[in-house]
């Protein structure tokens, strides 16, 4: 019954974002005017830079577009929700729509990229493998946080301040991550530092299905 639910809300998710398109598209623009400023300001940048601005511009991407997952929800819709669906169906549907949506927007920027800045990855299957562990801890956290704040009388700043010292160091891993794949050279505990953030991404997942339910009771 809650596969179903699930299933009925990613597919209600999809229909809102086709209707309001200006959001995504809105944040396509904003990554190609970003890149493009990059270019003309500086050409195609050395690969420590290149990756650097990649996980930035990723970070204010999912700020943009995944953030907002709660904080655009009325409080009579959520009446409405509470009603007709279990609460774990309603948060593991807004974190697969979520995490589906920021690993397009990855793709997408990360072919911006090669057109715009060049292409210094020595090993794509890698970095786009990293891509993929990014989208989901970005977007499980903002999730996540975006739920707390709805809960606070929407107060997006809460978001921000709860957000930075979590997030910040995953952009770190996260870096270190991809510079194996721009950089052929050792990175001692590459596979640690891989586990650790995939065990922040379950972590994150288990406290956002255990802990809404109570926040969804508010």
């Amino acid at each position: 019954m809650e596969v179903q639910q699930i299933i009925t809300l990613i597919r209600k998710e999809a229909t809102i974002e086709w209707r309001q398109k200006h959001t995504l598209f809105g944040v396509l623009l904003y990554v190609g005017s970003t890149v493009f400023a990059v270019y003309m300001m500086n050409g195609q940048p050395e690969p420590k830079v290149w990756n650097a601005l990649f996980w930035l511009i990723q970070l204010f991407v999912t700020v943009n577009s995944v953030a907002k997952s709660f904080l655009q929800e009325s409080q009579a819709r959520y009446r409405y929700y509470f009603s007709i669906v279990a609460p774990g169906a309603f948060m593991a549907s807004k974190l697969i729509y979520n995490m589906l949506l920021q690993l397009l927007i990855s793709l997408l920027s990360l072919g911006l990229f090669w057109i715009m800045l060049g292409d210094p990855i020595m090993q794509t299957g890698l970095f786009i493998a990293v891509s993929f562990l990014g989208s989901l801890a970005l977007s499980s956290v903002f999730t996540f946080l975006s739920a707390i704040a709805a809960k606070a009388n929407q107060n997006a700043a809460l978001m921000a301040v709860l957000g930075f010292p979590i997030i910040t160091p995953v952009l770190m891993i996260l870096s270190k991550l991809a510079t194996k794949a721009i950089m052929p050279v050792y990175q001692q505990g590459w596979w640690q530092l891989a586990l650790v953030l995939s065990l922040l991404i379950l972590l994150v997942i288990i406290l956002s299905l255990v802990l809404f339910p109570f926040l969804w009771k508010e």
